[in-house]
């Protein structure tokens, strides 16, 4: 019998959970964006305007926050089982999304119940992070990469669903409600903390307030605060954009099936393809560098965008696709190099913190852009986008530095932050799951 390699079995149980975690976020995640899919739909049916079919998706991220802010005041991710709490959560999100399909037929209650959504959400998307975190230490930011990966996957499959021509709107959310329920399942089932998930902190409500305070936390928020400004008002507006672009080269409205396909493949599998390779490269080469890179990448996007816009379909696309690498590429590189520089017993509360602010800047955006459209055209919106990214290339350039530069050996007998140095992430030893 061949000898058992210690190190096998953990690093085939880390690449177990990251398929599983990766498998659930995509089937809950489908619900963020079910509703705003069918938004045309809704507005002909139920008569409201285009700014209050907005409310759909605003919704959701006003509850997202809401059940951010109430998490990380109480530490729910670092204090209880975090697959339990990201489980139940699918599961009330895949009720909430369910009860939408079957029994509104109005704006105000279909809000309420997109704002309840948000909220289970918040108990699955950072809640996920803390779990992938528990399981990779080296190799973080491939795996977190991997995981926004099936977050951009999961937003993106309701613009799938929506462009089958034979479904009506009420079978996009039930599909959505039936997926969340299965990733719901599977959290609780087969997901679990890995080895390097600390025991349960103390409650803590101050914590919060060293993430603001404390450097290496302050310039990690801030570029992750600059990606939200663009990141979801891009993925809320493409598919109009898209439409609009054509409308005004060639006067053709786009089919149903072309803009949901296209929306899918420019927001989903792009993105995923950007996380992905951003993930590893920022193993290798610095996760601050290589999220500024991605940073200056969809800036570009921004602008170029503004270019295309009424341009042929065959300059117009390419574009959407390098936006859709970009504008995503750099998201789980935030995540991972917050948990380098926070508290490691207080990592789920430091996400879910990070997470609550980016997505309370999100619905000032995505309310602002049909505004700007309307006042100034698409060009000036879209490139207006742009300012988020540059401005947060300039504090993962400042974060680059300081994670890069030695600090003074503390009590521990260790520095109190990892240097961030290509050697580190290239260590023998720093495959996924080894510890």
């Amino acid at each position: 019998m061949d000898p058992v390699d210690d190190d096998a079995a953990p690093a085939a149980d880390a690449r177990r959970q990251l398929g599983l975690i990766a498998a659930a976020v995509v089937l809950v995640l489908s619900c963020w964006f079910a509703a705003s899919a069918v938004a045309p739909t809704l507005r002909a049916e139920w008569g409201i305007t285009s700014l209050q079919a907005t409310l759909l998706t605003v919704a959701v991220q006003l509850g997202f926050v809401a059940g951010a802010v109430t998490s990380a005041a109480v530490n729910l991710a670092d204090r209880f089982p975090a697959h339990r709490v990201a489980g139940l959560s699918a599961l009330l999100a895949a009720l909430t999304t369910a009860a939408v399909a079957g029994l509104v037929d109005s704006l105000g209650p279909a809000v309420v119940l997109r704002f309840a959504t948000g909220v289970a959400l918040a108990g699955v998307y950072p809640v996920a992070m803390k779990l992938m975190t528990s399981w990779f230490d080296r190799g973080r930011g491939f795996a977190l990469g991997v995981l926004i990966g099936a977050l951009t996957l999961g937003s993106a499959l309701p613009q799938l669903v929506s462009g089958l021509p034979t479904l009506p709107w009420r079978g996009v959310l039930a599909v959505s409600a039936t997926l969340a329920a299965v990733g719901g399942g599977l959290l609780l089932a087969l997901v679990r903390l890995g080895p390097h998930a600390r025991p349960a902190p103390p409650l803590e409500p101050r914590f919060v307030l060293t993430l603001f305070r404390d450097r290496g936390p302050l310039l990690a928020n801030l570029g992750y605060f600059g990606h939200m400004w663009e990141l979801y008002a891009m993925w809320t507006w493409v598919p109009a954009f898209l439409i609009a672009s054509v409308a005004a080269r060639s006067g053709v409205e786009l089919g149903r099936t072309t803009v949901g396909v296209t929306a899918f493949v420019v927001i989903g599998v792009a993105g995923a393809a950007g996380c992905l390779a951003a993930g590893r490269l920022g193993d290798r080469l610095g996760r601050a560098r290589v999220a500024g890179w991605a940073m200056r990448g969809s800036a570009t996007c921004c602008v170029l965008a503004a270019l295309v816009f009424a341009a042929p379909l065959w300059l117009v696309v390419p574009v959407l696709l390098l936006w859709g690498i970009t504008v995503i590429a750099d998201s789980g590189l935030f995540s991972s190099c917050v948990a380098d520089v926070v508290d490691p017993r207080y990592v789920g509360t430091a996400l879910t913190t990070q997470t609550a602010v980016g997505f309370l800047l999100t619905v000032l955006t995505i309310n602002a852009v049909p505004v700007v459209v309307d006042l100034a055209g698409w060009r000036v919106a879209v490139a207006l986008l742009a300012l988020g990214p540059l401005a947060g290339a300039v504090a993962m350039q400042r974060l680059d530095v300081l994670l890069r530069t030695p600090e003074p050996v503390g009590d521990a007998g260790r520095p109190a932050r990892p240097v961030d140095t290509p050697e580190r992430h290239r260590d023998p030893g720093s495959e996924p799951g080894s510890r």
